[in-house]
């Protein structure tokens, strides 16, 4: 049974990769635009922290959407999820639900599956590596 899944698996990882985009491209524009609502301190400064945390959302996000550098872009928004953490929640309280992280956590290990699986069906990295089976749902 499970092996007829198999052959879904870079479909529901494409979808994954979609819809996380989708999501996480609403803190970019959140933070950079004031879009779909304000942030709570106002715009950031370009090159602080928030403001280069910012444009990593947007860029990164644009490109995981449409599936482009899949790998390397998904582990440099892990680790920026990683660091979000660590830095700006975890010490206001040990439990994740109490201090705001749990997006953030949910964020890094969603990325990181997609540095070690890449990013599944309807991606533009997809359609430019040379062909090959590179996972076993791969016909």
């Amino acid at each position: 049974m499970f092996a007829a899944l198999d052959r879904w698996s870079p479909y529901a990882l494409a979808v994954l990769r979609i819809v996380t985009a989708l999501l996480f491209l609403e803190h970019g524009t959140q933070k950079l635009f004031g879009f779909p609502a304000p942030p709570e301190g106002g715009t950031p400064a370009l090159f602080s922290l928030f403001g280069i945390g910012a444009i990593l959302e947007l860029i990164g996000s644009l490109l995981l959407l449409v599936g482009l550098f899949t790998r390397p872009v998904a582990f440099l928004l892990a680790g920026e999820m990683a660091v979000a953490y660590w830095m700006f929640h975890a010490p206001q309280s040990p439990y994740p639900v109490l201090n705001g992280g749990d997006a953030a956590i949910l964020y890094c290990f969603v990325f990181l599956l997609f540095v070690f699986t890449g990013p599944g069906a309807w991606s533009i990295d997809g359609a430019t590596r040379p062909s090959g089976r590179r996972h076993s749902w791969e016909r």
